[in-house]
């Protein structure tokens, strides 16, 4: 089995919507930020999990997403499949295939076998599990996104023009009469 980082990715962004879930939505961007992850990345990502009835999504100045359900009903293992993450360890894909010949390779139990802890491992590990864990380690969670507005109310500059010459010419005709 090879967990790639879509897998990897999904879930700490799952981690961080949950620890920041009672604050109301939490944009990509500001997940982007904390957790160094491509925003267009993440849209992929999400677009998955919202699919999957694991996240929603709120349009509009304060939109963003929020889980679909309570952290303690969102297993790792729904994460990671929701993202098309596969948890398989066989050759083969499971489809005892493994020579090519439609004959099963002697390793194909001892993978299958593996195949089956793996997802009861992550299913029997909960958002909420993972949650709790990081505010255990002293993770302080910010009240407010430390993320800047895109576009802010910013004073419109004056341009002021001086009554200078712009020229050597008008330089000289400024001279000339004074």
């Amino acid at each position: 089995m090879r967990l790639t980082t879509k897998g990897r990715f999904a879930v700490t962004a799952m981690i961080d919507l949950g620890l920041r879930q009672e604050s109301g939505p939490v944009t990509l961007a500001a997940i982007s930020q904390r957790q160094q992850i491509s925003l267009s990345y993440l849209e992929q990502l999400f677009g998955k999990l919202r699919r999957n009835e694991l996240v929603e999504s709120t349009r509009g100045p304060g939109g963003g997403y929020t889980l679909a359900r309570a952290a303690k009903d969102i297993t790792v293992a729904q994460i990671i499949t929701s993202v098309d993450e596969p948890l398989d360890a066989t050759h083969c894909g499971g489809k005892e295939n493994c020579q090519g010949v439609g004959e099963r390779c002697m390793t194909h139990d001892l993978w299958t076998s593996l195949n089956a802890r793996m997802v009861e491992f992550l299913d029997s590990i909960t958002l909420q599990k993972l949650v709790d864990d990081q505010l255990a380690k002293g993770l302080e969670v910010e009240d407010k996104p430390s993320l800047k507005r895109a576009i802010t109310a910013m004073p419109v500059n004056k341009i002021l023009r001086a009554n200078t010459p712009n020229s050597v010419f008008a330089l000289g005709g400024v001279l000339a009469k004074s």
